[in-house]
């Protein structure tokens, strides 16, 4: 059977022209989206969808930069800021591994683009951003810097994108690539404080940037997608933050950044934090921080900026360049850590219910411990606090004996740590008045350039700061005051005999209302000794006749000229350290005699910088002559007789390593310097106090260990003299500077004046019973007390 043909109909004319029609309408709809698309640039532009950046805050966007805390060998020691912890860097200081990380991760082709990858958009359009977003670095930059967090409405967020492509283009115009890069490395928030890369850095890994290895590059690239669900810490989420360096580490071997063989070794390692929180109250040299806070403070008073307004110590980006090295500061830090703690196990000892029902104090009654607590009350923050809430004192009173949580400090097999329990507010200073703390200055005495300080055990839990603003008897070691003054009056030698006998000075001598006789620590009165011998033992009856000698006024005199500012009444009792002075003055005094007898003011700070680098402060050295040359060489002559056969000699010699004192709590001991070495022990009465002052030609550091309060002590010299609280941490701090040659500590022999007219070398100096002391006998002079 034959097909009917069928005829093919052709196209009528009003076909073609529904086409035509359709092209046209399509075409028109393509011009106008185009249209629209341009006409809202213009409009975001010119500010019609809000305010956008003139050129002027495009080259200075609007960001709070951390004031930095610069260390005299140029590392961070510590930041003030109050929400923003950021320090910028420059390209120059990324490493490429990071940059590379960056691009590949998030804008892959952010060198062929001007702000805006035409590609990556139209791919999130076509998809609707299921195969990933279009947002290039430059718009993440605009983002954090102009536009903020996106809106949830979606006209509003839409409006911020296009604003977002502006600002891209504007910095594109505006900054090369690399700067770009750096500027959005510093502004990104990685969590934890770490604001910008140098926080994150140092914050997650404790280095800089430029340091990173790749797969720490790589994790904190991981973190732009969102730092607070990637955020590493151990008590976050690690596992999500380790697989997320991993997708970063597997884009770039996507684009052939790094190799197969890399990417899969390097995904298959744990993370390895070295987690190091950046907090005013964490860290290095956090008392010497808190000191450099209030100094600031009162700079920024009296030095506005040029149009008048204040600086803020928390948002400008200041720099201050300080005298400490932060590797002696290490030094000091790890010296105080390693001795306290042992320190403290033999004084909680003594402490124990059965030993001493009154602990940790001594010697008081149940009235006078109610009043040291009342009065720790009224000194107490929760009393401040209270009373400016307008709670009544009995209120107040009341709040003390209320259980309420708390974390309190506690030393964990000789490390510092928290305890998270409830104790009544009055409890708990009970507990914080039994620890022992440590003050320790050291400085360089030829320009007063302050090298380490160490103002208490942990500034998180004891925020006092015993170097400047505790002041304690200091002992013996007033007693060298004593004596430049006497050799300065009275051109002595150090070979010159003394009676030992005891001597008393009667009533108004010297304003002193009743007689004033001294014993010495060992109730032995007979014969001579050298002034040498007197000082290096100590001797209290030696120092009391040369007081008479030269009156206490003098004595006084000569203080205030090594620069304490402390009050000392001129009596006769000063010769054996009854006032009441400060680590930092006692260190500066100690540094005149070690620099010939011209004193320098302490420096802490050298200069500081704006955040462009123009320098708004520099100091200038305040010095003055207080003795000659021959004065100052005679008196550390004296005092290198404490060392080489004194209460010092503990720094020399190594034969005590098996006595039980030693083993105990000489931490370090023993450490065998052989270079010269002048200082002075000292020990207040009931052993609250224990002070070493010691010096080499260019370091002096003085150490004081002692409780908050005086009537929690040592029942026993043996542990609570300064040859045994405070000598260790001096010798442990020495043999690390020593070991680190690089700081070029001294060895030397103190310099000698020229034509010297003191007598110094003496043939042999006289121990206590004439006839030269045998070191052993210091030991024995420990045990038997």
């Amino acid at each position: 059977m034959a097909k009917k043909a069928v005829a093919k109909k052709k196209p009528t004319k009003n076909n073609a022209q529904d086409f035509s029609k359709y092209i046209r309408r399509f075409w028109m709809i393509f011009a106008g989206g185009v249209f629209a698309f341009f006409f809202m640039f213009l409009l975001a532009s010119w500010g019609a969808l809000g305010e956008m950046p003139d050129h002027t805050i495009l080259e200075n966007p609007k960001t709070f930069l951390a004031t930095e805390i610069i260390s005299s060998d140029n590392k961070t020691l510590g930041k003030f800021y109050l929400d923003d912890n950021r320090t910028p860097v420059d390209y120059e200081e990324l490493p490429k591994e990071l940059v590379d990380a960056l691009v590949a991760t998030e804008d892959i082709r952010y060198y062929d683009h001007s702000g805006i990858d035409f590609r990556g958009t139209v791919r999130a359009f076509a998809y609707l951003g299921k195969k990933g977003g279009a947002s290039t670095i430059s718009q993440q930059l605009a983002r954090q810097l102009f536009v903020g967090v996106r809106s949830k409405n979606k006209f509003e967020a839409m409006t911020q994108k296009i604003k977002e492509w502006v600002i891209a283009i504007r910095l594109e115009r505006q900054y090369t690539k690399e700067e770009i890069i750096a500027m959005y490395l510093n502004i990104y928030d990685f969590g934890n404080n770490g604001d910008g890369i140098r926080s994150a850095s140092r914050i997650y890994f404790g280095k800089e940037p430029k340091d990173l290895k790749l797969k720490e590059s790589a994790m904190l690239v991981g973190m732009f997608k969102n730092s607070s669900l990637y955020n590493p810490i151990p008590s976050r989420n690690p596992v999500g933050v380790k697989n997320r360096r991993n997708v970063v580490l597997a884009q770039m071997n996507k684009y052939e950044y790094i190799s197969e063989t890399l990417k899969d070794s390097l995904q298959d390692t744990e993370l390895d934090l070295n987690f190091s929180p950046e907090s005013h109250r964490e860290g290095s040299a956090t008392y010497f921080r808190a000191y450099l806070d209030k100094f600031m403070k009162d700079w920024i008073k009296d030095n506005p900026k040029p149009d008048g307004s204040k600086y803020n110590l928390y948002n400008d980006g200041l720099k201050i360049y300080t005298t400490v090295d932060s590797r002696m500061q290490k030094y000091a830090e790890e010296a105080v850590a390693l001795h306290i703690p042992r320190l403290q196990a033999e004084f909680d000892n003594q402490n124990t219910p059965k030993r001493n029902k009154t602990a940790p104090f001594l010697e008081l009654d149940a009235q006078e411990i109610k009043g040291l607590m009342n009065s720790g009350m009224r000194r107490s923050e929760r009393w401040r606090v209270m009373k400016l809430a307008g709670k009544s004192e009995n209120d107040i009173r009341d709040s003390f004996e209320k259980p309420v949580r708390m974390s309190i400090f506690a030393w964990k097999d000789g490390k510092p740590s928290e305890i998270d329990t409830i104790m009544k507010p009055i409890d708990s200073m009970r507990y914080y008045k039994s620890f022992l703390q440590p003050g320790m200055m050291s400085m360089d005495p030829q320009t007063g350039h302050v090298k380490a300080w160490v103002g208490g055990m942990n500034y998180r839990h004891f925020q006092y700061d015993h170097v400047k603003q505790g002041k304690r008897q200091v002992g013996s070691t007033f007693k060298p005051i004593v004596y430049a003054t006497a050799i300065d009056q009275l051109h002595l030698s150090p070979c010159d005999t003394i009676p030992r006998q005891q001597i008393t000075i009667e009533a108004n001598k010297y304003g002193n209302p009743e007689p004033w006789t001294v014993k010495n620590s060992d109730d032995r009165y007979d014969g001579f000794l050298t002034l040498k011998s007197a000082l290096g033992n100590s001797v209290n009856t030696a120092t009391a006749r040369l007081m008479d000698k030269v009156g206490p006024e003098p004595v006084v005199d000569m203080a205030k000229n090594l620069g304490i500012t402390s009050e000392i009444l001129p009596v006769p009792a000063i010769a054996l350290g009854t006032a009441d002075i400060s680590v930092y003055e006692m260190v500066a005094a100690y540094a005149t005699f070690a620099n010939k007898g011209v004193y320098n003011k302490p420096v802490m700070v050298t200069r500081i910088e704006d955040k462009n680098g123009t320098i708004l402060y520099q100091f200038t050295p305040e010095t003055k002559d207080v003795l000659s040359a021959e004065v100052a060489y005679t008196t550390v002559n004296l005092m290198q007789g404490v060392v080489q056969a004194g209460s010092g000699q503990r720094l020399t010699h190594s034969w005590a390593t098996k006595v039980p004192v030693y083993k105990e709590i000489i931490t370090g001991y023993p450490y065998e310097f052989t270079n010269p070495i002048a200082g002075k022990t000292g020990t207040t009465q009931n052993q609250s106090d224990g002070w070493f002052m010691g010096m080499v030609p260019n370091l002096v550091t003085g150490v004081w260990v002692g409780a908050e309060d005086r009537s929690a002590h040592f029942s026993s010299i043996t542990y609570g003299q300064g040859a045994a609280m405070a000598l260790p941490i001096w010798g442990l701090y020495m043999k690390a500077c020593y070991a680190d040659e690089e700081l070029g500590v001294s060895k030397d022999e103190f310099e000698k004046p020229e034509n010297l007219s003191i007598e110094v070398d003496c043939e042999k100096w006289k121990g206590n019973d004439g006839e030269g002391k045998d070191p052993k006998d210091e030991l024995d002079d420990v045990l038997d007390f």
